[in-house]
């Protein structure tokens, strides 16, 4: 449908005429009652009650109220979306889930700046599920996970081997702070160790548990990479006898021809990956 006609539909609305909404739109009556006929023709139903004090909405109408402005404010920020900044050919869309935008995506979004300067970039911070849901919808070209979705047209590939190890507090190893890896890390949990994991203090970002336990004491699994500093400073130790569990890192994009500038861009994640890097939190 023709985004003027709904845009037509909202002014008519909020200006609770033809004259009024043709005045806003800077056109003619006649091109406004054209474009309500046409838009009432396609719907197959009347929106607007026309009389001397002006136009109101039928019942239809106020039903198609909620139906305009989606498809106007959808419309409006496509436009802007796919606008490319001045001095900008291209545009890449990247994105990481809640636990890996430091260092994993931080370390990427730099090297896109410095090594990739024509490239305008979105970064998506959240959820695997959303993050999965927006890449099989085109919204977004690539996204690093833990779980990944073998859907038939992404490409899956892991980024790193990465393990969940038990660490303490050297100064205060108590209270237990649970953090929430995810299905798989429960699963795994509960298989290996005999005691139930529920605990007084539960976390689903890891960073934020981990910044806890270096401020107040405590101890629990965190990723290897980013407790190995802690362990050497002193101010960490492993826990022994602790079982480790597997926490890999996948890059996911979608199958078919990758543009030069995402094949460039993964590349360099790649290389960045296998650099290592500072993983403090």
């Amino acid at each position: 449908m023709d985004i003027e006609l709904a845009r037509t539909f909202l002014e008519v609305m909020g200006e609770g005429s033809f004259i009024g909404a043709a005045e806003r739109l800077h056109v003619s009556q006649t091109a406004v009652t054209a474009r309500v006929q046409s838009l009432e023709e396609t719907l197959g139903c009347q929106l607007f009650v026309r009389n001397r004090a002006g136009a109101r909405l039928t019942l239809e109408g106020e039903r198609f109220v909620a139906y305009a402005t989606t498809l106007v404010q959808t419309w409006a920020c496509a436009r802007a979306e796919m606008k490319l900044p001045r001095g900008r050919a291209s545009r890449l869309r990247i994105g990481a889930e809640n636990s890996l935008w430091n260092p994993v995506l931080t370390n990427w979004v730099l090297w896109i700046q410095q090594d990739l300067p024509s490239v305008a970039l979105h970064t998506d911070v959240s959820d695997p599920k959303s993050l999965l849901n927006k890449l099989e919808k085109g919204l977004l070209d690539a996204i690093i996970v833990h779980r990944p979705n073998y859907f038939s047209g992404f490409v899956v590939e892991q980024l790193l081997e990465e393990k969940l190890v038990h660490v303490e507090a050297v100064a205060k190893p108590s209270p237990n702070l649970f953090v929430d890896w995810g299905a798989e890390f429960k699963a795994q949990y509960d298989a290996a160790l005999p005691q139930p994991r529920q605990a007084a203090f539960s976390f689903n970002l890891g960073p934020l548990a981990l910044h806890i336990l270096l401020r107040s004491g405590g101890n629990g699994y965190f990723r290897t990479r980013v407790v190995e500093p802690y362990i050497r400073s002193g101010e960490l130790r492993r826990v022994i006898d602790s079982p480790e569990f597997t926490y890999p890192i996948y890059l996911v994009f979608r199958a078919g021809m990758l543009a030069d500038d995402l094949s460039q861009a993964l590349a360099g994640l790649r290389a960045g990956v296998a650099g290592g890097g500072d993983w403090q939190v």
